[in-house]
This record gives C-alpha cells, sequence and structure tokens, in this order.
C-alpha cells in the first residue's frame, strides 16, 4: 500500500516539474477544492540589477496545496518579462495555468499578486537599452546597487480581496483581452531551473503546506530562489512561531520508516518464543542505539547533500549571473553598435541636409546678388542713358544757341554791310548831283535877270532818262546777297528778325 502511494506521489511530482517547465500549461487533473487566498507579506530587497520580481502562488501536491514563496530572478534573456501563472474554474474543478517569460505580459486571470501586478500588465518597471528600470512605489530596491530607479504611483481600481483564481464561486471575473490573447499565443520561455527549484524546495518543506500553516506560509518570500534561510526569507503576517521553526526542520519521513522497522523487528522477536524473552528487551536497546547512530549518520549525510546542494545551487546561479551578465553586457554592446549606427546614419543625414540647405543657400544668395546687379547695372543704364540724354539736350541747345548767335552775328555784318554800302552810294550820288549842278552852272549863258543882279533861274533837271545811273540806285537796284538763313532762324518769330539792325 505505501508502495503504490509513493509510486502515486512519484508520478504526481513528475507531472508538477513537467508541467512547470511549460510555457502556458495546464494541470490535466483538476481539484476539487479552490486554493486558499493570497497571504500577506512583504517583499525582501531586490538582491541586484536584471532581476525581476515573481509573485509566490498555491501549488498542489498529494499532500493539499502548499506555498511556492515569491522571489526574485534573474531574466532569462533581456528584454523578458514574467506572466505569472494561475488557477482558473472550469469544468467542475480547478485547473492550473502555468507562467512564462516573453516581450510583454499576458493574461494571469485579474488576481492581484501585489507589487506591480495589479491583475493587469506590469507596472513594477520596464526594460530601456538593455537596462531593467524599477519602480520604488512598488518595488523594494535600494538605490545603493540599484541606480536605475523611479517613482510612479499606481492607482489599483480592482478591489484586493487577496482571492487567488479566477473564475467559480468567489473567483475572478476578468477575461483576457484581444492583447492578452495575442501575448499568449507568441513566443514564450518557460520558467528558469531556479524557479523549478524554488518550487521544489517549497514541496518539500511540510510547514508550506495550508494543511499546516493554515494560510500564513512561514516562508512567504525569498530574496533568492531556493534560499529558505537567513535575512532574506520573509515571513506570511499570521504565521506561528512553531510553524516558522518546523519550516527549517529536516523531513521526519526517514525516521518514521526506521521506527516500523524496528517494530516490525521486535514483533517478529516476540514471536520467537519465551527463550528470548530475556533477551528481548537487550535487543530492543540495541536496535534503539543503532537507530539513533543511523538517524545520526542519515541527519549528517542529509547536511552534507543540502550543503553540497546548496554549493552546486550557488554555482549555478553564479554560472546564470556570468550568463545572464554575460548576455546583458552582449546586447548592450550590440544595442551601443546598433545606436552608435543610427547616430552616424542620423549625422550623414543631417551633413547632407545641411549641405544642401548651404547649396540652396549660395544659389539663392548668388541669385540675389546676380538679380541685385542686374538690376544695379539697369539703373545705371538707365541713369546713363538719362544723363547722355540730357547732355545731348544740353549740347543741341548750345549747338542752336550757337548757330542763332553765329547767324545774328551774320545777319547784322550783313545788315551793316548794306548800310554802308547804301550810305556810300547815296553819298557818291549826292556828289555826282552836286557835279552835274556844278558842270551846268557853267555851260549855262547868262540871262537878263542875271544880268540884272537877279538870281539865275533853276536849270531844269535832266529827263531821268538821260542822268547817269546813279550809283545809289544801282546799289538799291542790285542789293548784295544775303546768305541764306537756317531753318532755326527761319523759324524765328518775325518781330525777332525785325529787331536785327539795318
Amino acid at each position: 500500500m505505501q508502495s503504490i502511494r509513493f509510486i502515486r506521489t512519484l508520478a504526481f511530482a513528475f507531472i508538477m516539474l513537467a508541467l512547470s517547465a511549460a510555457a502556458q500549461a495546464r494541470i490535466a487533473v483538476s481539484i476539487n477544492v479552490a486554493p486558499p487566498a493570497l497571504p500577506v507579506y512583504e517583499q525582501p530587497v531586490c538582491p541586484s540589477a536584471g532581476y525581476i520580481w515573481t509573485p509566490g502562488y498555491w501549488a498542489y501536491s498529494p499532500g493539499g496545496y502548499y506555498w511556492v514563496p515569491g522571489t526574485w530572478v534573474g531574466a532569462p534573456a533581456v528584454g523578458l518579462l514574467w506572466t505569472p501563472g494561475y488557477w482558473a474554474f472550469g469544468n467542475g474543478g480547478y485547473v492550473w495555468n502555468a507562467g512564462y517569460w516573453g516581450p510583454q505580459v499576458g493574461f494571469y486571470g485579474g488576481i492581484v499578486y501585489g507589487f506591480g501586478y495589479t491583475g493587469v500588465g506590469y507596472q513594477g518597471g520596464y526594460w530601456n537599452n538593455g537596462q531593467f528600470y524599477y519602480n520604488r512605489s512598488v518595488n523594494n530596491v535600494s538605490t545603493t546597487n540599484i541606480t536605475n530607479v523611479y517613482n510612479k504611483t499606481i492607482i489599483n481600481n480592482t478591489t484586493v480581496n487577496r482571492v487567488s483564481y479566477n473564475g467559480g464561486p468567489g473567483g475572478t471575473t476578468a477575461r483576457p483581452t484581444a492583447q492578452q490573447e495575442a501575448a499568449a499565443h507568441g513566443k514564450h520561455t518557460p520558467p528558469t531551473a531556479v524557479q523549478a527549484r524554488q518550487q521544489e524546495a517549497a514541496r518539500a518543506n511540510r510547514a508550506q503546506l495550508a494543511s499546516v500553516n493554515h494560510g500564513h506560509p512561514p516562508v512567504a518570500a525569498t530574496s533568492r530562489a531556493g534560499e529558505f534561510a537567513g535575512a532574506g526569507v520573509i515571513g506570511a503576517k499570521g504565521a506561528t512561531t512553531e510553524s516558522k521553526t518546523s519550516a527549517n526542520k529536516p523531513s521526519p519521513a526517514s525516521t518514521k520508516e526506521n521506527k516500523t522497522a524496528v517494530n516490525k523487528e521486535a514483533t517478529g522477536a516476540n514471536k520467537n518464543g519465551g527463550a528470548e524473552k530475556n533477551t528481548t528487551a537487550s535487543r530492543a536497546a540495541e536496535n534503539k542505539a543503532a537507530e539513533n547512530k543511523a538517524a545520526a549518520a542519515r541527519t549528517k549525510e542529509n547536511q552534507a547533500a543540502e550543503q553540497k546542494s546548496a554549493a552546486a545551487r550557488a554555482n549555478e546561479q553564479k554560472a546564470n549571473a556570468n550568463k545572464a551578465a554575460a548576455s546583458r553586457a552582449a546586447e548592450n554592446k550590440a544595442s551601443e553598435n546598433k545606436a552608435t549606427a543610427s547616430r552616424t546614419k542620423e549625422n550623414q543625414a543631417a551633413e547632407q541636409k545641411s549641405a544642401a540647405t548651404r547649396a540652396n543657400e549660395q544659389k539663392a544668395s548668388a541669385d540675389k546678388a546676380a538679380a541685385n546687379r542686374a538690376a544695379e547695372n539697369k539703373a545705371a543704364e538707365s541713369k546713363a542713358a538719362a544723363a547722355r540724354t540730357k547732355e545731348n539736350q544740353a549740347a543741341e541747345q548750345k549747338s542752336a544757341a550757337a548757330r542763332a548767335n553765329e547767324q545774328k552775328a551774320n545777319a547784322n555784318k550783313a545788315a551793316a554791310s548794306h548800310a554802308a554800302s547804301n550810305k556810300a552810294a547815296e553819298n557818291k550820288a549826292a556828289e555826282n548831283k552836286a557835279a552835274e549842278n556844278k558842270a551846268a552852272a557853267h555851260a549855262a549863258p547868262p540871262t537878263a535877270s542875271a544880268k540884272r543882279g537877279q538870281p539865275a533861274a533853276r536849270p531844269e533837271s535832266a529827263p531821268k532818262s538821260e542822268t547817269p545811273e546813279s550809283p545809289v540806285t544801282e546799289a538799291h537796284a542790285r542789293p548784295e546777297k544775303a546768305p541764306h538763313a537756317s531753318a532755326e532762324e527761319q523759324s524765328r518769330p518775325k518781330k525777332e528778325q525785325e529787331k536785327s539792325p539795318q
């Protein structure tokens, strides 16, 4: 009977391990009893940068529900976030949906696990350039070893009743959104080895059973996975001192089996008859001493195994931390290279844009200068043309005035010449007439009156036809030909011409 129970227990444990390694597995066997309410506990301090909080949950074993403490876990890769598992009611029972790692937080039943898990999404932090930034309003983060922090108050619109399952009597009524459905069908990473070790350690600790701690587990949260003792262990509020003490004690299963074997051996000895009655007490004492010795040896072996397991876990954690650090360093370097390439590309684009802008500005300046020069040249040409026109007009006016003066001088000279000629002719005519008169006077005989002293009568003037041609008349008849006046002089008013001296 005990072997059958052991086989069933081993098979169930194997199933649980297989299911916890799946990205989003569901337990094939449903549980008829709802899981207990979530315990109230404080979050231990984050041990190092890059660790993400994974909330605690109720798991199930043949002994009933047991509490898997919440713990800080290093993300398996930069950029991944944890989607917690949750219990969901369906087909008359409660089925477990395992958590997973992914680039986005998916649906986790609307369970308010706290510390940034408000039932929808995760408000505890975010990834940025290969570094995880922590929201100090919901996370216990020391700024001594973690500097990527910020503060953002989280307003929870959901009634916090510490329910630990979705659907069914008293469960949450949340349903996945389209975005959460997409995240559920996306690429997932299963829980890490340290998360599986956290669940194994909780299953092996009887004090974590709900039937023992009555919903107040002595180890509600740990600073590191698999470490159930030390300063980083946080108990649930309301946990008793007895349960806290028993949480660190070794399992009494082996001692119980040894006692069963001793009792069986003692029973067989009693059946051997009265001859052996006297030696029964001594054999029992010897067996008890041997049992104590074996128990001590087993305890020592268990301690050595635990120390060896702790050292192995420490080495594994160190290896995982080194691997995670190397992965983060590589991703950071890749991000830096990508950022450098992006900046180089942006700088080149900016330089090209700046060169194009400068070329356009230079062209615009050249066009503007050319337009200014053309305008200046045109203005200069217009000014020179106007100056030339003015000079030409002045020259023409000066030339016309000179010609007018010259014509006036010529006219005056001609008039003076005419006047002199006319006067000379008149003088000559007068002289000729006087000479004629004188000759006539000498030629005529004296008359009677003359003889009587009376003045002689004036002789008749000779007929004009007989009179010699007077030079004055000839001069008037044939005046000197005046020079032809220019068109400008001809166009002068008549009064101006009359003013010229004769």
